[in-house]
């Protein structure tokens, strides 16, 4: 299959707000794809490379040829292409990817190019999520919707299943199953302004003061851990299912204490100081991110809150009252503080104890619902605090893919004591397409200098945003980042002048 039919179904797809319209242009580019290259045609328009890492950055795509006149690159060449690349090291490599990226994009067409540079970058935007993708297969394939789902649940990624539902049929799909050492999706929570908005969301709201009984969890600040065990052989996963047991040798001696011989948990890893307070987040995340074979000075503990596979009992359909019995049974101690309440004062206590302890919230969760991997549904709902800041924007960067033509991403400033700004981070996130018209043409207005990619303005325009903490970083001169910003309005009614300071964030750190 030629890379200009994926890439004009990627254009189709952006160019539709119609769920429906997207499955059937993606279903249809997947029946016409051959056996060879399905796992490559759904991995490129889930917006990813299907090497994890190419060293290639923005710079080495400065200078590239002249775009073909004709498209003839395949999807298998322009896998292969980065293949070739990703496998280079040592001395010389760098030159060595610089030349093979110069020779597979002399290969692509302009609209093959912009493609291939937004993979790269990770900035394919068209609004075909995974679950699209997996109705896209279900349709091409004339199978279940449910049967998808669970498969690609199952094996962790959708082209895999995508290839056998494609080549095999309902066969290939069903031979996916929970298995002990291949990690699965995780279940996913939705989110909730607050305890009552929770409850409402999980549909178990009545005029009575007493509602239906939830459980309470403790929401961790660490990083999500998917545990499975094999008799004395440990396997430890990150949400995004890469392998990180090496790095975490305490915890694989905890779950390898367990009393059960085969066990698969979910739940989290957090850094606590001497108190039982959590560690600042980076201390966590560095444990998880280094590969260092040494044991670092900062020692995580696991908590599970999820129970899903226990010497030969496969619990995913089974309802969370009774994994969470078996989870008790069977982890202890090691089991994530929570509550039981039909009551919103019960668990608005609960929330304000662990906000109080240095915790990031709470989520509540269906006692009935069966575990729904891979999904963000409405039997989980998270609350955490929420906070606010009025900054200033710096500057704005280009959007690409759907939000090509538009100033999107925003660097966000707070005011210094000598009337300047400090850079806090950036954000694209809470942008409706009328606020994108309107800031493109207002930062155009306030422009002040540019390069290929950021517009930089004039320190003028006041931003509210929510945010959900602060996290050290020496990325940024103010020594702090913003975590997960989004825009909740501008605030023409404020002036620089009057925007937050930099004292105030650190005040809230």
């Amino acid at each position: 299959m030629l890379l200009a039919e994926v890439v004009r179904t990627s254009q189709a797809v952006a160019g539709t707000a119609s769920r429906t319209a997207k499955r059937a242009a993606l279903a249809d580019l997947l029946r016409r794809a051959g056996a060879g290259d399905v796992a490559v045609v759904v991995t490129y328009l889930a917006g990813e490379l299907r090497q994890r890492r190419t060293g290639i950055g923005w710079a080495s795509m400065r200078s590239l040829p002249d775009p073909a006149a004709e498209a003839t690159l395949t999807v298998q060449e322009a896998d292969a292409g980065f293949a070739r690349i990703a496998a280079l090291s040592g001395a010389g490599s760098a030159a060595g990817r610089a030349g093979a990226l110069r020779d597979l994009f002399a290969r692509a067409t302009a609209d093959e190019q912009t493609f291939l540079r937004n993979l790269l970058a990770g900035e394919v935007r068209q609004g075909a999520l995974d679950s699209i993708m997996l109705d896209a297969v279900a349709e091409a394939s004339a199978l279940t919707s449910s049967a998808v789902r669970r498969a690609a649940m199952l094996a962790g990624a959708t082209a895999p299943v995508a290839v056998a539902a494609l080549t095999v049929g309902a066969a290939g799909v069903e031979a996916f199953t929970l298995s002990v050492g291949r990690p699965i999706r995780p279940m996913l929570a939705a989110s909730a302004a607050g305890i009552e908005a929770a409850f409402v969301k999980l549909k178990v709201l009545t005029e009575a003061d007493a509602v239906q009984e939830v459980s309470v969890d403790l929401k961790l600040d660490g990083i999500r851990v998917q545990a499975h065990k094999d008799g004395d052989v440990v396997g430890l996963y990150t949400r995004s299912l890469d392998d990180i047991t090496a790095r975490l040798p305490e915890v694989v001696e905890a779950v390898r204490a367990l009393p059960a011989r085969r066990l698969v948990l979910d739940g989290e890893v957090i850094a606590l100081g001497p108190e039982g307070r959590p560690r600042p987040f980076q201390q966590t995340a560095a444990r998880t991110a280094s590969a260092a074979p040494t044991l670092p000075t900062v020692q995580v503990t696991p908590f599970f809150f999820d129970c899903l596979y226990v010497d030969g009992q496969d619990l995913l359909e089974r309802p969370l009252r009774e994994r969470m019995a078996v989870l008790d049974a069977t982890v202890g101690d090691l089991a994530v503080p929570r509550v039981r309440s039909a009551h919103h004062a019960e668990a608005q206590a609960f929330f304000d104890d662990a906000i109080a302890r240095g915790h990031e919230g709470v989520v509540l969760k269906d006692l009935a619902a069966p575990y729904e991997a891979g999904r963000r549904g409405a039997a989980w709902v998270k609350v955490k605090p929420r906070h606010t800041l009025d900054l200033v924007v710096l500057a704005v960067e280009w959007g690409s893919g759907r939000r090509r033509g538009w100033l999107s991403n925003i660097h966000l400033g707070a005011r210094d004591a000598g009337g300047g700004f400090v850079m806090l981070g950036k954000t694209f996130k809470g942008m409706t397409d009328e606020m994108l018209t309107w800031q493109t043409r207002r930062f155009l207005e306030l422009e002040e200098s540019r390069t290929s990619f950021v517009v930089s303005v004039r320190p003028e325009q006041v931003v509210e945003v929510a945010f959900d903490g602060l996290q050290r970083s020496t990325r940024y001169p103010g020594g702090f980042a913003l975590r997960f910003a989004r825009v909740i309005r501008y605030r023409d009614d404020k002036t620089a002048a009057e925007a937050d300071t930099i004292d105030t964030v650190r005040a809230l750190a």
